[in-house]
Formats: C-alpha cells, structure tokens, sequence
C-alpha cells in the first residue's frame, strides 16, 4: 500500500471514530439533529462551508478551471454569494424560530396545511443531493483501490452512513470540521503553489494560454447566469442548508459566521479555478473530451504533487464529497420524520407524532432509524442510476422553480396569505415539471434538453404571479397566525428550552 492510499485509508476510520465522539454528545432530538443547536463561530463556519462545498466545487472547480481558466470559477462562486445572502438577510430570522424543516417555517408563517406539500420536493432533493455526492467520491476510490463501481459505492456509502447515524448532527460537525482543515490545506496550500509552480508562475502561463483564459466570461455569460440562478437561489432554501443554521448558537454567529463561510468559498473557487489553469499548463495532454474534466484534479494529485502530499490532496476530494453526502442524508432523515410521513399519515386520517420529548432516547432512536433506511436507500440509488444528475436536476429545478417564491415571500412579505403559498408552490412545481418533460422529449427543441434553464424561469415567474395575485386577492394572514410567528421570533433570546414545542405549529 503506498502513501497516498494509507493516509486515504487512515481519514477514513478518523471519519468512523467521529460517530462514537458524536454519539456520546447527543442526547435528545435537538442534539441529533441539529447539534444542540450550540455552535459558535468556529465551529459554525467550518460546518457550513464544508456542507455546501462538495465535489462539483472541489473536483469539478479545478476541471473548469483546466477547461475555461479564470471563470472557471462561476459555479462556486455562485455557492459562495448564496451563503452570503442566505447568511446576511435570512439566517438570524430562521435560527431564532427555533425550527427543524423548511416546513415547519411555512406552516409557522401562512398556518397552511397546502403547505407541507413542500416537505415532499424538499426530500426528494435532499436524496438526490446525497446519492449524487455518494457517487462522486466512489469514482476516487475506484481509482486508488481499484475496485468495481458498485463495491466503491457500497464502501464509501457505508462509512458515511455509520458515522452519521451513531451520532447524529455532533458526529457530522466534528467531521465537517476535519473536512474543512483538509480541504483548506489540500487547496490553498498544497495544490495551489505546487501546480503554480509547475505551470512556471504566472508568466509561464500567461506564454501558454490563449488570452480568454484571464477572462471573465470566458466560460460564457448564459453559463455564468445559469450558475446563480441554480446554485445561488437553490442554496437560499435548501433543507441541508437551512438545517445548517439551525445550529447556530445565536443570531450573531448564523450571520456572521455564515458569511465568513461565503466568503471563503468565493475564495474556494478562485483557487480551484487557477489551479486548473496551472494544470493545463503543466499537464497539456488531459484527456478531458474522452475521461471527463473531473479526471484533472486526480492527475493533478497524482502526477505534480510528492507522494504524500497526493494523499492528503486526494482525502481532501473525499472529504468534500463525504461532508455534502452526510449533511444531505441527516437533512432527508429530518425532512421525512418531521414533514413527509406525518402529512401523508393524515392523507389517511391518521396522526403521527414526529417527536417523543417524553422520552428523548426514544426520539433519538426514531431519528437513527430514518437516517439507516434513508441512507441505505441513497447507496442504492446511487449503485443502481448510473446518471443521478438527471434526477438532481429535476429535483433542483422543481425545488427552485416550485418553492423559492412561497419561501422567500414568507420571509420578506407581510402581505403573503397562505393560499397564496400553496398556490404558488402548485402552479410553480408542476409548469417547471411539464416543461422538463417538453424540453427532454425534445417538444420544444434545446440542445440541452432536460439540463434547459427555461423550466426554471417558466416556474419562478409563474410561481412569483400566482403568489402575488392570490395573496392581494384573499384575505390577509389571520391575526393569531402573525403574532405567533412574532411572538416566537421575540421569545426566541430568553425562551430557555425552545425546541419543546418546535413542532407544535400555530393553527
């Protein structure tokens, strides 16, 4: 076994030995699942910035840069400015409603029953977000072990589901945080200078490239449009996102923390991006046409760095994958248990308590069972669809195209009823998901077929009318409705134990 595998190996059984850590933290369903809701500024923008940095923006930043050069960095940038907005406008308001889902904010807000249909979207998102990651970090291990596709799901799939079901929450902050440092120095301080170094510095690769690669818009202005309207609106409600926030200690540190964790992926794609540039340089014969432009961050670890150094490099891919997957599957677990089976249950006439704060070690239990069967339903998703975009893509669009009207409109308008959310969130989903249907059966002709952006436009504007009319057409929110959504946002900086009555909606 060289190096590079056994230092692989070695963050593998860390990842395992932090489920026990977590485990003996977490006590009740707030520590499960949200950490406590306990995290300082440290703690905080590590978790935050390794949950949205995955592999598109460790493995896929770095081939964009070998392909476009400088806007090779768009997409994570885009993830970056998401985190900032989502950090500066929104954060502190939803870690003070002391809240578990998307939900249960739109029920909190509208007092909406039509609204929990959003639970539905949110978690085939969240499986898809997971089992997407799951695949992404099995390709690595393919390439150093050597082994079969499926067996390098299965292994991989089976460590992040063990140490994010014995711990929870506790077990995936503490990985987050190990991912974040790896991650850190295997970008800015390793892959960085030495590919720069290699390339000749900026002068020999400036003699080497052709001048669009110092553009801007290089990768293309539509591209760079697209980016922001997927990955910065999306970030803006995402359950794996929001669930991030909730464990935020107070205010303060969700927005400040927060923003920190946006800035530092701005940064993240930057040095991605120039680290591919630096590779074309250096390793001019990539295959990206025939192996695909993730191929360059493999190379570029295992033919420009020492050995050792590679390793480190190569766990720090692992690790943005793994900390995406983990922070997905906890988000999906959380989403059914609070949202999906209680609200179908009632489909008929039935009611499931999503809690048992009676007996915390009952509710804790309950919550591992979902995160295991969810878990195992991501690994075999992700052996059995080979193209697990395909379905991300249809999630994401449906999740923006549906959703981020409803959501964001609850947040910032007052005048917003819940007809008008349900409504919105109904025409919203199903034209995004009609047009999906047209433009991949090519009805409408698109050389991009089922990966158009238009969908996505024809479902926000019609979500963003419905919502409008409606809510000017129907009564305002009902009096009781608004002042429990106030009185919790007062309540939330002396109310000692809050997460008692966190799913206990106003009606």
């Amino acid at each position: 076994m060289d190096l590079n595998i056994a230092i692989v190996v070695l963050y593998l059984v860390a990842m395992l030995a932090f489920g026990w850590w977590g485990k003996s933290r977490t006590k009740d369903n707030s520590d499960y699942l949200v950490a406590g809701r306990r995290l300082g500024p440290f703690l905080y923008t590590g978790t935050m910035a390794a949950v949205v940095l995955g592999g598109a923006s460790t493995v896929g930043g770095v081939g964009l840069g070998y392909k476009f050069g400088i806007s090779g960095m768009w997409l994570v940038v885009a993830i970056g400015v998401g985190v900032l907005l989502l950090s500066l406008l929104f954060a502190p308001t939803l870690q003070k409603l002391k809240i578990y889902t998307v939900s249960q904010m739109l029920s909190l807000r509208y007092g909406a029953e039509a609204t929990k249909m959003s639970g539905i979207v949110m978690l085939a998102y969240t499986i898809m977000i997971s089992a997407t990651s799951t695949g992404a970090y099995a390709t690595i291990f393919m390439v150093l072990f050597g082994l079969d596709r499926w067996l390098a799901i299965a292994i991989g799939g089976v460590i992040v589901l063990i140490y994010s079901t014995i711990g929870g929450m506790w077990s995936i902050t503490l990985a987050d945080q190990v991912q974040f440092v790896i991650k850190t120095v295997g970008i800015f301080l390793l892959m960085l200078p030495f590919t720069w170094n290699a390339a000749g510095g900026l002068a020999g690769i400036k003699e080497r490239v052709d001048a669009s690669f110092f553009q801007w818009d290089g990768i293309g202005v539509q591209t760079i449009i697209t980016y922001f309207v997927v990955y910065t609106l999306g970030l803006l409600i995402g359950q794996d996102i929001w669930q991030r926030v909730f464990t935020a200690r107070d205010p303060q540190v969700a927005r400040w923390g927060g923003a920190t964790a946006g800035i530092y992926c701005i940064l993240y794609g930057v040095a991605g991006a120039m680290i591919g540039m630096a590779a074309f340089v250096a390793l001019p014969d990539i295959d990206v046409a025939g192996l695909g432009k993730d191929v360059v961050y493999a190379e570029v670890a295992t033919y420009l760095l020492p050995m050792g150094i590679g390793g480190i490099v190569m766990a720090a891919a692992v690790a943005a994958m793994m900390s995406t997957a983990s922070g997905a599957l906890i988000a999906a677990a959380t989403v059914a248990r609070k949202d999906v089976v209680p609200f179908v249950a009632s489909w008929f006439g039935k009611t499931i308590d999503a809690s048992d704060t009676a007996n915390p070690e009952h509710d804790v239990r309950a919550n591992r069972w979902y995160v295991l069967i969810l878990g195992v339903m991501v690994i075999v998703i992700s052996i059995v669809v080979n193209d697990v975009v395909f379905a991300l893509t249809i999630a994401y669009d449906i999740l923006v195209g549906g959703l981020l009207v409803a959501i964001i409109g609850g947040l910032v308008w007052k005048r917003g009823t819940g007809l008008g959310a349900a409504w919105s969130m109904a025409v919203g989903c199903a034209l995004t998901l009609v047009m999906l249907v047209l433009y991949a059966t090519s009805i409408i002709p698109s050389a991009d077929g089922i990966y158009a952006n238009e969908p996505i436009y024809f479902g926000l504007i019609a979500s963003l009318l419905v919502y409008v009319v409606i809510s000017l057409l129907t009564p305002a929110t009902p009096a009781h409705i608004r002042k429990g959504w106030d009185d919790r946002l007062a309540a939330a900086a002396t109310d000692s134990n809050p997460d008692e009555d966190a799913a206990t909606l106003v009606k």
